[in-house]
């Protein structure tokens, strides 16, 4: 049986945690994780915590689900990896089938990696080879919303506006350029958040009369912000950036890494905003990663046009887009995310997430709405969020370990606290998941 004290041990001694300044680990101890079971993961002494973020935005149907775990046991017996060049398999085609479906087949040709920021990474580089393909090499800088997040390789560091993940990095980054975010806090009294995504649009606008001869493409989180603290907009920002990037030859891609899978309300974030511009208000990309397995197994994917993939088919190769991971479209990934699929379906997600989005939503309000340090309380589909004014420095450590103490995992970015649980958490799991932060709170700001 393993003791927690000597599996932290050999964790701090072997492995070096992401996101983390290891350092800090001396005062607040690693969590070790043994077991999960549903929405609760279940520590090395017994514990059980209350997955309130979904294991970082990925899982999504709770853990050790056993719809997801039988697909996976099943396809261990038949193919566990074959290389994608050259070759292809029946989980690779039917999930790229049935994620084109669900976009009314506006995007399709799905592209693998494994990590979202990976996924990035092709759609800029697809951007910028389209352009060359089509004798315009000068389009190769890339344009993203302040406070963007959209990974940490170096691709991907070029379009993430977070000073904490790109600064040490700068003598590798190639910048971009950025934008004024849509950010629904900006609003005056009274005014509407599409009022704000108006004033943003307009700055786009601005930009992109100036730089569009060297602009391949604009890159957007749809709705919500996710690592620059749950920022929320109004989806006419997305629509009226469609037609800019479609009057200025411009592409725009969604990175719907964290937000896509049912996150806002709507299985893409964007359908929110369709309907305006070409290919019925769709982006040129689509990149998708984290709960589209479920939460199980690395996978990352990009959709694209049929215009994006035909500048790619040639008889000459250096046309073609020559990018590859070892993994690409794994058998064992794909077929939890055919699962994952499978579950929205049979048990009609989307629809019920709207009643449990509406729990979550009350329980938030009910124990923060009148607090005095809570601002900008906010919601978008199954992602709650506030602000919390005069945060100490060291709050979001503080908070973390004050949430454990309650059996609850909610882990702040800085001082936003936000609520991101599994799609199958109840009235009950709602209720002690608010109680806990509402303890948490109190401890931090003691």
């Amino acid at each position: 049986m393993l003791r927690s004290d000597d599996l932290l041990a050999r964790s701090l001694a072997a492995v070096w945690h992401p996101c983390t300044q290891m350092k800090h680990h001396e005062a607040l101890p690693l969590v070790p994780i043994v077991g999960g079971e549903g929405a609760w993961l279940i520590d090395a002494d017994g514990r059980r915590l209350l997955d309130g973020i979904s294991s970082w935005w990925v899982n999504l149907f709770g853990h050790c689900n056993p719809r997801i775990n039988a697909a996976l046991k099943d396809q261990l017996d038949t193919l566990e990896h074959v290389m994608l060049a050259g070759f292809t398999h029946p989980p690779v085609v039917e999930l790229s089938e049935r994620l084109a479906a669900l976009t009314g087949h506006r995007l399709g040709h799905a592209f693998y990696a494994s990590d979202g920021a990976s996924a990035t990474e092709i759609a800029l580089k697809m951007s910028v080879h389209y352009w060359r393909n089509h004798g315009e090499a000068g389009k190769n800088r890339f344009l993203s919303l302040a406070g963007s997040y959209h990974g940490e390789t170096v691709g991907a560091l070029a379009v993430t506006d977070v000073a904490l993940f790109r600064d040490a990095y700068a003598a590798l980054v190639r910048g971009g350029g950025t934008v004024p975010c849509p950010d629904a806090r900006l609003a005056a009294d009274g005014e509407p958040a599409a009022e704000v995504a108006r004033r943003a649009a307009a700055a786009l606008e601005a930009h992109l009369d100036a730089h569009h001869a060297e602009t391949a493409a604009l890159i957007v989180e749809p709705l919500v912000q996710g690592a620059a603290g749950m920022v929320m907009y109004d989806a006419e920002y997305l629509r009226l950036a469609r037609a800019l990037c479609d009057r200025y030859r411009v592409h725009l891609i969604a990175d719907e890494i964290a937000v896509g899978c049912g996150r806002t309300g709507t299985f893409f974030a964007w359908e929110q905003a369709a309907g305006a511009g070409a290919a019925d208000g769709w982006p040129d990309f689509l990149c998708l990663s984290k709960g589209i397995s479920g939460g199980y197994l690395p996978l990352s994917l990009v959709l694209s046009s049929d215009e994006i993939y035909r500048a790619f088919y040639d008889e000459r190769t250096a046309r073609a887009f020559l990018h590859s991971h070892s993994y690409t479209g794994n058998p064992l990934a794909c077929r939890a995310a055919l699962a994952t699929l499978d579950i929205f379906t049979a048990d009609g997600v989307i629809e019920a997430n709207r009643s449990r989005a509406r729990l979550l939503g009350d329980a938030v309000r009910a124990r923060f709405a009148d607090h005095r340090a809570v601002r900008h309380l906010r919601q978008c589909g199954m992602i709650a969020a506030f602000d919390v004014a005069g945060a100490p420095p060291d709050f979001a450590r503080r908070f973390f370990a004050a949430a454990l103490e309650q059996d609850v995992l909610l882990r702040p970015i800085g001082d936003t606290v936000y609520f991101m649980p599994p799609y199958i958490v109840d009235a009950d799991d709602i209720d002690r998941l608010a109680d806990g932060a509402a303890a948490a709170l109190a401890a931090a700001l003691a």
